[in-house]
């Protein structure tokens, strides 16, 4: 015989005894993970509130004048805001880059006002 005696101090197992003691280990195990994740969500909080108390400190203790909006200078012949529509930045460029080389004009003398992709 493997073993002599079990928990419960029986000398053989039913299968029915075997599948509660199985069901209660895993009950224990479960729980132990279950406490394990909620301390670490709790000093996972403490530290986050620990940071923005800190933050909050540092940003209180120097003072900031309020920013003044400058605008932006504008390149010599630009002509405005290009909206993009579903498009990369990097796609429309190239695309602008494209038309000025076709039409034989300078970039900055001609006018994009939006640029969209058609499907």
């Amino acid at each position: 015989m493997l073993f002599l005696a079990n928990a419960l101090g029986q000398s053989h197992l039913t299968i029915g005894t075997a599948g509660i003691l199985a069901l209660l280990g895993y009950a224990v195990v479960f729980l132990g993970l279950i406490l394990l994740m909620a301390v670490v969500m709790i000093i996972g909080k403490i530290f986050i509130a620990r940071d923005k108390k800190a933050s909050a400190a540092q940003a209180a203790a120097v003072p900031t004048a309020a920013p003044v909006e400058v605008p932006k200078p504008v390149a010599p012949g630009t002509a405005g805001e290009l909206k993009l529509h579903d498009v990369e930045p990097k796609t429309a460029a190239m695309l602008m880059a494209i038309v000025a080389d076709k039409m034989g004009k300078p970039l900055n003398e001609l006018r994009f006002i939006s640029i969209k992709e058609v499907k």
